[in-house]
Protein backbone atom coordinates (compact mmCIF):
# COMPACT_ATOMS: atom_id res chain seq x y z
CA UNK A 1 0.00 0.00 0.00
CA UNK A 2 1.24 3.52 -0.85
CA UNK A 3 0.93 5.54 2.33
CA UNK A 4 1.51 9.28 2.68
CA UNK A 5 3.25 9.93 6.01
CA UNK A 6 3.04 13.57 7.09
CA UNK A 7 5.75 14.61 9.54
CA UNK A 8 7.46 11.39 8.51
CA UNK A 9 11.00 12.45 9.43
CA UNK A 10 10.11 13.15 13.05
CA UNK A 11 10.64 10.92 16.08
CA UNK A 12 7.56 8.71 15.67
CA UNK A 13 7.07 9.26 11.93
CA UNK A 14 10.52 7.97 10.99
CA UNK A 15 10.13 4.82 13.08
CA UNK A 16 6.72 4.24 11.54
CA UNK A 17 8.19 4.64 8.05
CA UNK A 18 10.67 1.88 8.96
CA UNK A 19 7.88 -0.39 10.22
CA UNK A 20 5.84 0.26 7.07
CA UNK A 21 8.78 -0.63 4.82
CA UNK A 22 9.44 -3.83 6.78
CA UNK A 23 5.77 -4.76 6.42
CA UNK A 24 5.97 -4.36 2.63
CA UNK A 25 4.29 -0.96 2.30
CA UNK A 26 5.59 2.13 0.48
CA UNK A 27 5.76 5.25 2.64
CA UNK A 28 5.81 8.62 0.89
CA UNK A 29 7.16 11.11 3.41
CA UNK A 30 6.32 14.79 3.61
CA UNK A 31 7.95 17.01 6.23
CA UNK A 32 8.74 20.72 6.42
CA UNK A 33 11.87 20.02 8.55
CA UNK A 34 10.66 22.35 11.32
CA UNK A 35 11.59 19.77 13.94
CA UNK A 36 13.38 17.16 11.82
CA UNK A 37 16.47 16.74 9.62
CA UNK A 38 16.61 15.76 5.96
CA UNK A 39 19.42 13.30 6.78
CA UNK A 40 16.85 11.09 8.52
CA UNK A 41 16.06 9.79 5.02
CA UNK A 42 19.62 8.45 4.81
CA UNK A 43 19.26 6.81 8.20
CA UNK A 44 15.97 5.13 7.28
CA UNK A 45 17.72 3.77 4.18
CA UNK A 46 20.68 2.54 6.27
CA UNK A 47 18.30 0.62 8.56
CA UNK A 48 15.94 -0.81 5.92
CA UNK A 49 17.94 -0.90 2.70
CA UNK A 50 15.12 1.10 1.09
CA UNK A 51 15.28 4.84 0.39
CA UNK A 52 11.83 6.30 1.00
CA UNK A 53 10.41 8.97 -1.28
CA UNK A 54 10.63 12.34 0.50
CA UNK A 55 9.08 15.72 -0.30
CA UNK A 56 9.92 18.84 1.70
CA UNK A 57 6.42 20.26 2.01
CA UNK A 58 4.62 22.12 4.75
CA UNK A 59 1.26 20.37 5.10
CA UNK A 60 -0.33 23.81 5.56
CA UNK A 61 0.68 24.54 1.94
CA UNK A 62 -2.42 23.20 0.24
CA UNK A 63 -1.19 24.03 -3.27
CA UNK A 64 2.00 21.95 -2.97
CA UNK A 65 0.16 19.17 -1.19
CA UNK A 66 -2.45 19.07 -3.95
CA UNK A 67 0.33 18.83 -6.52
CA UNK A 68 1.76 15.80 -4.73
CA UNK A 69 -1.63 14.07 -4.61
CA UNK A 70 -2.01 14.76 -8.34
CA UNK A 71 1.34 13.11 -9.11
CA UNK A 72 1.08 10.10 -6.80
CA UNK A 73 -1.72 7.61 -6.23
CA UNK A 74 -1.94 7.64 -2.44
CA UNK A 75 -4.03 4.88 -0.85
CA UNK A 76 -3.91 6.00 2.78
CA UNK A 77 -2.49 8.75 4.99
CA UNK A 78 -0.81 8.58 8.38
CA UNK A 79 -0.93 12.10 9.80
CA UNK A 80 1.81 13.01 12.28
CA UNK A 81 2.58 16.58 11.21
CA UNK A 82 2.01 19.17 13.92
CA UNK A 83 3.57 21.07 16.80
CA UNK A 84 3.72 18.90 19.91
CA UNK A 85 5.23 20.63 22.99
CA UNK A 86 2.66 20.96 25.79
CA UNK A 87 4.46 23.78 27.62
CA UNK A 88 5.07 25.78 24.44
CA UNK A 89 1.42 25.42 23.47
CA UNK A 90 0.40 27.08 26.74
CA UNK A 91 2.62 30.09 26.02
CA UNK A 92 1.95 30.20 22.25
CA UNK A 93 -1.64 29.01 21.78
CA UNK A 94 -2.31 30.78 18.49
CA UNK A 95 0.76 29.22 16.88
CA UNK A 96 -0.51 25.77 17.84
CA UNK A 97 -4.11 26.30 16.74
CA UNK A 98 -3.05 27.86 13.44
CA UNK A 99 -0.51 25.19 12.49
CA UNK A 100 -2.15 22.02 13.76
CA UNK A 101 -5.64 22.83 12.51
CA UNK A 102 -4.63 24.41 9.17
CA UNK A 103 -2.38 21.48 8.28
CA UNK A 104 -5.15 18.98 8.99
CA UNK A 105 -7.79 20.92 7.07
CA UNK A 106 -5.49 21.30 4.04
CA UNK A 107 -4.69 17.60 4.16
CA UNK A 108 -8.34 16.52 4.38
CA UNK A 109 -9.39 18.83 1.55
CA UNK A 110 -6.67 17.36 -0.68
CA UNK A 111 -7.56 13.81 0.32
CA UNK A 112 -11.22 14.25 -0.53
CA UNK A 113 -10.43 16.02 -3.81
CA UNK A 114 -8.31 13.03 -4.86
CA UNK A 115 -10.68 10.40 -3.47
CA UNK A 116 -8.36 9.23 -0.68
CA UNK A 117 -10.59 8.05 2.15
CA UNK A 118 -8.25 6.33 4.60
CA UNK A 119 -6.50 8.25 7.38
CA UNK A 120 -4.73 7.21 10.56
CA UNK A 121 -4.40 10.18 12.90
CA UNK A 122 -1.72 10.74 15.50
CA UNK A 123 -3.93 11.66 18.43
CA UNK A 124 -3.02 11.77 22.10
CA UNK A 125 -4.04 10.76 25.59
CA UNK A 126 -4.30 14.49 26.32
CA UNK A 127 -7.81 14.33 24.85
CA UNK A 128 -8.90 12.67 28.10
CA UNK A 129 -8.06 15.89 29.96
CA UNK A 130 -7.80 15.50 33.73
CA UNK A 131 -9.15 11.94 33.99
CA UNK A 132 -11.85 10.89 36.42
CA UNK A 133 -10.18 7.49 36.84
CA UNK A 134 -7.39 5.35 35.40
CA UNK A 135 -6.66 3.25 33.45
CA UNK A 136 -8.20 5.13 30.55
CA UNK A 137 -10.31 3.27 28.01
CA UNK A 138 -11.41 4.44 24.57
CA UNK A 139 -14.87 4.88 26.09
CA UNK A 140 -13.53 7.25 28.77
CA UNK A 141 -14.97 10.73 28.22
CA UNK A 142 -13.18 13.03 25.83
CA UNK A 143 -12.84 16.33 27.65
CA UNK A 144 -11.62 19.84 27.18
CA UNK A 145 -7.87 19.25 27.16
CA UNK A 146 -5.68 20.84 29.83
CA UNK A 147 -3.50 22.66 27.24
CA UNK A 148 -3.79 24.06 23.69
CA UNK A 149 -1.73 21.23 22.18
CA UNK A 150 -4.19 18.70 23.56
CA UNK A 151 -7.13 20.85 22.54
CA UNK A 152 -5.97 20.76 18.89
CA UNK A 153 -6.12 16.95 19.14
CA UNK A 154 -9.67 17.14 20.55
CA UNK A 155 -10.76 19.43 17.71
CA UNK A 156 -9.11 17.32 15.00
CA UNK A 157 -10.76 14.16 16.34
CA UNK A 158 -14.13 15.95 16.07
CA UNK A 159 -13.31 17.16 12.54
CA UNK A 160 -12.50 13.61 11.45
CA UNK A 161 -15.73 12.31 12.97
CA UNK A 162 -17.73 14.96 11.10
CA UNK A 163 -15.93 14.31 7.80
CA UNK A 164 -16.57 10.58 8.18
CA UNK A 165 -20.31 11.12 8.61
CA UNK A 166 -20.79 12.85 5.24
CA UNK A 167 -18.21 11.15 3.01
CA UNK A 168 -19.22 7.67 1.95
CA UNK A 169 -16.47 5.09 2.37
CA UNK A 170 -14.33 7.27 4.67
CA UNK A 171 -12.17 5.51 7.29
CA UNK A 172 -10.60 7.44 10.17
CA UNK A 173 -8.46 5.65 12.75
CA UNK A 174 -7.66 7.73 15.84
CA UNK A 175 -4.60 6.45 17.68
CA UNK A 176 -4.42 7.92 21.16
CA UNK A 177 -0.76 7.76 22.15
CA UNK A 178 0.44 7.81 25.67
CA UNK A 179 4.12 8.81 26.22
CA UNK A 180 6.57 7.68 23.52
CA UNK A 181 10.17 7.11 24.64
CA UNK A 182 13.14 5.06 23.43
CA UNK A 183 15.00 5.05 20.13
CA UNK A 184 15.97 2.71 17.33
CA UNK A 185 18.37 0.07 18.75
CA UNK A 186 20.91 0.91 16.03
CA UNK A 187 21.39 4.36 17.55
CA UNK A 188 20.66 5.93 14.16
CA UNK A 189 17.25 7.36 15.06
CA UNK A 190 15.73 8.77 18.24
CA UNK A 191 14.06 11.80 19.75
CA UNK A 192 16.01 14.85 18.61
CA UNK A 193 14.38 18.04 19.92
CA UNK A 194 15.45 21.56 19.03
CA UNK A 195 16.99 23.35 22.02
CA UNK A 196 16.25 22.27 25.58
CA UNK A 197 13.97 19.20 25.47
CA UNK A 198 10.31 19.52 26.44
CA UNK A 199 9.92 15.77 26.96
CA UNK A 200 11.30 13.82 29.88
CA UNK A 201 13.38 11.08 28.25
CA UNK A 202 15.54 13.25 25.97
CA UNK A 203 16.11 15.56 28.94
CA UNK A 204 17.34 12.62 31.04
CA UNK A 205 19.47 11.41 28.12
CA UNK A 206 21.13 14.80 27.71
CA UNK A 207 21.88 14.92 31.44
CA UNK A 208 23.39 11.43 31.19
CA UNK A 209 26.08 12.58 28.73
CA UNK A 210 26.71 15.89 30.52
CA UNK A 211 25.03 18.07 27.92
CA UNK A 212 22.66 19.37 30.59
CA UNK A 213 23.72 19.69 34.25
CA UNK A 214 20.67 18.12 35.92
CA UNK A 215 17.09 17.10 35.40
CA UNK A 216 14.29 19.40 36.48
CA UNK A 217 11.39 17.41 37.94
CA UNK A 218 8.25 19.50 37.66
CA UNK A 219 6.31 18.97 40.87
CA UNK A 220 6.60 16.48 43.74
CA UNK A 221 3.17 16.99 45.31
CA UNK A 222 0.96 15.02 42.92
CA UNK A 223 -1.31 12.32 44.32
CA UNK A 224 0.99 9.52 43.16
CA UNK A 225 3.31 6.88 44.58
CA UNK A 226 6.20 9.34 45.11
CA UNK A 227 4.59 12.73 44.43
CA UNK A 228 5.85 12.96 40.84
CA UNK A 229 3.62 12.70 37.78
CA UNK A 230 2.72 9.23 36.52
CA UNK A 231 2.54 8.48 32.79
CA UNK A 232 2.32 5.48 30.51
CA UNK A 233 5.70 5.36 28.73
CA UNK A 234 5.71 3.30 25.52
CA UNK A 235 8.75 2.39 23.43
CA UNK A 236 8.61 4.18 20.07
CA UNK A 237 9.20 0.88 18.24
CA UNK A 238 6.05 -0.57 19.79
CA UNK A 239 4.19 2.60 18.89
CA UNK A 240 5.38 2.39 15.27
CA UNK A 241 4.18 -1.21 15.06
CA UNK A 242 0.82 0.02 16.34
CA UNK A 243 0.42 2.09 13.17
CA UNK A 244 1.07 -0.90 10.94
CA UNK A 245 -1.47 -2.89 12.95
CA UNK A 246 -3.95 -0.02 12.63
CA UNK A 247 -4.01 -0.51 8.85
CA UNK A 248 -6.22 -3.54 9.58
CA UNK A 249 -8.97 -1.16 10.68
CA UNK A 250 -9.10 0.20 7.13
CA UNK A 251 -10.54 -3.16 6.05
CA UNK A 252 -13.50 -2.72 8.38
CA UNK A 253 -16.74 -0.97 7.48
CA UNK A 254 -16.25 2.78 6.90
CA UNK A 255 -16.34 4.91 10.02
CA UNK A 256 -14.22 6.07 12.94
CA UNK A 257 -12.11 3.63 14.96
CA UNK A 258 -10.34 4.63 18.18
CA UNK A 259 -7.46 2.81 19.88
CA UNK A 260 -5.26 3.57 22.88
CA UNK A 261 -1.58 2.85 22.29
CA UNK A 262 0.28 2.46 25.57
CA UNK A 263 1.62 -0.24 27.86
CA UNK A 264 -1.20 -0.25 30.40
CA UNK A 265 1.26 0.56 33.20
CA UNK A 266 1.94 3.86 34.94
CA UNK A 267 5.49 4.97 35.76
CA UNK A 268 6.36 8.04 37.82
CA UNK A 269 9.07 10.51 36.83
CA UNK A 270 11.36 9.29 39.61
CA UNK A 271 10.67 5.65 38.74
CA UNK A 272 11.74 6.41 35.17
CA UNK A 273 14.89 8.09 36.43
CA UNK A 274 15.67 5.00 38.53
CA UNK A 275 15.04 2.68 35.55
CA UNK A 276 17.41 4.78 33.43
CA UNK A 277 20.10 4.59 36.11
CA UNK A 278 19.69 0.82 36.37
CA UNK A 279 19.76 0.35 32.58
CA UNK A 280 22.85 2.49 32.01
CA UNK A 281 24.75 2.61 35.31
CA UNK A 282 24.73 6.42 35.15
CA UNK A 283 23.50 8.57 38.04
CA UNK A 284 21.03 11.29 37.03
CA UNK A 285 21.16 14.39 39.26
CA UNK A 286 17.84 16.19 39.58
CA UNK A 287 16.10 19.05 41.35
CA UNK A 288 12.43 19.59 42.11
CA UNK A 289 10.87 22.51 40.23
CA UNK A 290 7.33 23.97 40.34
CA UNK A 291 4.55 22.17 38.53
CA UNK A 292 4.05 22.97 34.85
CA UNK A 293 0.76 24.44 33.68
CA UNK A 294 -1.49 21.80 32.15
CA UNK A 295 0.02 18.72 33.84
CA UNK A 296 -2.18 16.17 35.65
CA UNK A 297 -1.48 13.56 38.36
CA UNK A 298 -1.64 10.23 36.56
CA UNK A 299 -2.46 9.04 33.06
CA UNK A 300 -2.13 5.47 31.81
CA UNK A 301 -3.98 3.28 29.37
CA UNK A 302 -6.10 0.22 29.04
CA UNK A 303 -5.08 -1.17 25.63
CA UNK A 304 -7.28 -4.28 25.45
CA UNK A 305 -9.17 -3.01 22.40
CA UNK A 306 -6.01 -2.68 20.28
CA UNK A 307 -5.07 -6.25 21.17
CA UNK A 308 -8.53 -7.69 20.56
CA UNK A 309 -9.20 -5.91 17.25
CA UNK A 310 -5.71 -5.33 15.81
CA UNK A 311 -3.63 -8.02 17.50
CA UNK A 312 -1.28 -5.36 18.85
CA UNK A 313 0.24 -4.91 22.29
CA UNK A 314 3.41 -3.29 23.60
CA UNK A 315 6.29 -5.76 24.01
CA UNK A 316 9.32 -3.70 25.03
CA UNK A 317 10.10 -2.63 28.60
CA UNK A 318 10.90 0.69 30.24
CA UNK A 319 14.51 -0.47 30.64
CA UNK A 320 14.67 -1.34 26.92
CA UNK A 321 13.56 2.20 26.15
CA UNK A 322 16.09 3.71 28.58
CA UNK A 323 18.94 1.66 27.12
CA UNK A 324 18.00 2.59 23.54
CA UNK A 325 17.54 6.29 24.39
CA UNK A 326 20.97 6.42 26.00
CA UNK A 327 22.56 4.58 23.06
CA UNK A 328 21.09 7.12 20.63
CA UNK A 329 22.16 10.11 22.75
CA UNK A 330 25.69 8.74 23.22
CA UNK A 331 26.11 8.16 19.47
CA UNK A 332 24.49 11.50 18.57
CA UNK A 333 25.57 13.94 21.32
CA UNK A 334 24.56 16.93 19.18
CA UNK A 335 21.47 15.24 17.80
CA UNK A 336 20.96 14.09 14.23
CA UNK A 337 23.17 16.20 12.00
CA UNK A 338 22.74 16.90 8.29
Amino acid sequence: MKILVTGGLGFIGSETAISLIKAGHTPIIVDNLYNAKASVVNRIEAITGVRPEFHQIDVCDKEKLDELFSQTKVEAVIHFAGYKAVGESVSKPLMYYRNNLDSTLSLLECMLKHDVKNIIFSSSATIYGSPDSVPLRETSPRKEATNPYGQTKVIIEKILEDVSKVNEGFHAVLLRYFNPIGAHPSGLLGEDPNGIPNNLMPYISQVSIGKLPKLRVFGDDYKTVDGTGVRDYIHVLDLAEGHVAALKALDKDPGVYIYNLGTGRGTSVLELVKAFEEATGIKIPYEIAPRRAGDVDAVYANCDKAYEELGWKAKLSIKDACKDSYNFQKKNPNGIED
